[in-house]
């Protein structure tokens, strides 16, 4: 491809043809701001705050403005910095500006730029407000419209990455709104809860529901057992929230923290994630030697599952019958934890500490539960539970390293890669192999389903078994995968889908990171890094090789796919309609 030069701010840059002038300045260093660009997913020019002066009659939007042979780009112009801070203005002349008791405040990017170019909450725009009404009957998601910029970023993340497309511009004008078909609530569409509208919103329009103060009145309530468990990516982000550098994983400071906000016994979802293998993999076993339904599809993902009852039903007898970890360990805690220490489950609450907010949803779920009590009674996202480590006063930065309590507190590193994008196929793998084949694996490490790619495909030969394996990061590559088994092009032994790019680590209730951010610093890849390196630094990295799941096993299940195993660590799923 031919490149071109052009000057911005008297600084010669020498791109490709096509390159947009925003692309070109951040290539030489110079910072344009941006409000609406994604790259390579919404690049509209919708908010204007990216406007260069070229000489035009007119400012230019730099996102969408592609460079020339020639050009002379000015990028920080009294005009230039006029219109960037009128376009503030209008944003806030139409804007909620209750910032203090936003959860998005000290991280809103339009508080961010207001703060840089001078504009305050009274401003010469001031005046009429679009009517809006706050949407929080969603278990996960909350939608208030009143704090929205029509910027599309969760428009663009909903339909092009996701596949999914609930939400979108409606009305015309002063008028429009990000709104859901026929003004409907969230909840009553088919939004699969994965919060990555959330993970992109610039502002707090879109956020979880907050249910921090349910766990502090159970935690003050006398009468409640109450127990934590966090998932395996909320150590890999969780320390970002305190100034810990990101892709730091924070175990042990996360296990002290727990114990410090009083709660009754700190496990961790990671001894579920090795009981899930065993359960999984015993069923892949047994589909493959019985002639069961392939390809069998990982359910661990509750956005994924809820995608799959709405727009593949078809695929529903394909689904593992295994629960999730956190439900698996909710369960395990309200039944054999709940026996062995002579607790009444009606007095247990179970907490959850989860990158997700599609887990929000799967708890209400009706499937999941034994004997009229739900496996997990509260679900919080890792930014929760850093607010609530920041308002219990905790110094979390400092913190000693802690451990997780005895019995369901002890994992492998099968357990701990769960959180990232091919954790689930390959900790499988680990198991199904030496379960096949009967011989002991030496090489732990399957790069294939390792990655960030969309769709990674990979064959093995377990003793003479052609096992071919797939796994889909997100559910819009969900779509394609499933879309070519059914067409006939693919065929699978395996499938493993998160219902979220990369994974857990990338879940709708993690840290947010701004697109400028992730641009300098993907967390995709270095929260994958804290997984990874946890893993292999873990003395055993194989789920079968778990004494506390051999000894429950031996105490309780018998063996996996049990009788007993399936009434209290399997479900089942059923189909919803497509677009509700």
């Amino acid at each position: 491809m031919n490149n071109i030069t052009l000057t911005i701010d008297g600084v010669k840059v020498s791109v490709p043809a096509g390159t947009t002038v925003l692309e070109a300045a951040k290539g030489a260093g110079i910072r344009i701001p941006t409000m609406c660009y994604i790259k390579d997913l919404n690049e509209i020019g919708a908010c204007r705050l990216c406007v260069v002066d070229t000489g035009a009659r007119a400012l230019q939007a730099a996102c969408v403005l592609p460079a020339a042979e020639g050009m002379n780009v000015k990028t920080n112009t009294p005009a230039v910095r006029d219109a960037r801070k009128m376009n503030l203005e209008l944003l806030l002349s139409n804007h909620d500006k209750k910032c203090l008791s936003c959860v998005r405040s000290t991280n809103c990017e339009l508080q961010s730029l207001c703060r840089e170019y001078g504009v305050d909450d009274e401003n010469r725009y001031a005046g009429s407000m679009t009517e809006t009404h706050i949407d929080d009957l969603s278990p996960s998601i909350v939608r208030n419209n009143a704090k929205c910029i029509l910027c599309r970023r969760c428009t663009a993340v909903c339909q092009k990455v996701q596949n999914v497309g609930v939400i979108g511009p409606v009305k015309r004008g002063f008028h429009t709104q990000i709104s859901c078909a026929w003004g409907d609530p969230l909840s009553d569409t088919a939004c699969i809860n994965c919060g990555q509208c959330i993970a992109v919103c610039p502002t707090g329009a879109l956020t979880e529901k907050d249910d921090t103060d349910k766990v502090f009145a159970a935690l003050a309530d006398p009468k409640k057992h109450v127990v934590v468990q966090p998932a395996p990516a909320v150590r890999a982000a969780l320390g970002e929230e305190f100034g810990i550098p990101m892709g730091t994983s924070v175990t042990g400071k996360m296990a002290t923290a727990l114990r410090r906000l009083g709660f009754d016994k700190v496990y961790d979802t990671n001894f579920a994630a090795d009981l899930t293998i065993l359960e999984e993999a015993n069923e892949l076993v047994d589909r493959v030697k019985s002639g069961g339904v392939l390809p069998m599809i990982t359910s661990c993902s509750p956005g994924w599952i809820k995608f799959c009852e709405h727009a593949y039903p078809e695929f529903l007898p394909n689904l593992s019958s295994c629960k999730s970890p956190h439900e698996m360990e909710g369960a395990v805690i309200k039944s054999y934890y709940a026996e062995k220490y002579g607790i009444d489950p009606k007095d247990i609450v179970v907490v959850s500490v989860m990158p997700c907010t599609a887990k929000k949803f799967e708890a209400d779920r009706p499937e999941l539960g034994h004997n009229g009590l739900a496996d997990v009674d509260i679900v919080i996202t890792t930014r929760e539970l850093a607010r609530m480590i920041k308002l219990a006063g905790i110094d979390f930065a400092n913190l000693p390293e802690g451990d997780f309590d005895d019995m369901l507190g002890e994992s492998t590193g099968a357990a701990v890669i769960f959180g990232v994008s091919g954790g689930v196929m390959e900790a499988a793998l680990r198991t199904a192999y030496e379960v096949i084949t009967g011989k002991k694996l030496e090489k732990l490490d399957f790069l294939d389903v390792r990655g960030m790619k969309g769709v990674k495909e990979a064959t093995y030969d377990l003793d003479g078994l052609e096992l071919k394996v797939a796994v889909a990061s997100s559910t819009g590559a969900a779509s394609k995968l499933l879309d070519a088994v059914k067409s006939g092009e693919k065929s699978y032994t395996f499938i493993e889908v998160m219902g979220c790019p990369g994974g857990c680590i990338n879940g709708g209730g993690q840290p947010l990171v701004s697109p400028t951010e992730r641009e300098k610093n993907n967390p995709l890849v270095l929260r994958a890094k804290a997984i990874y390196d946890e893993d292999a630094a873990k003395p055993v990295r194989k789920s079968h090789e778990s004494l506390a799941v051999q000894k429950l096993y031996d105490e309780y299940f018998e063996k996996p796919n049990s009788h007993k195993a399936h009434e209290i660590l399997h479900t089942h799923y059923t189909a919803r309609p497509k677009y509700k």
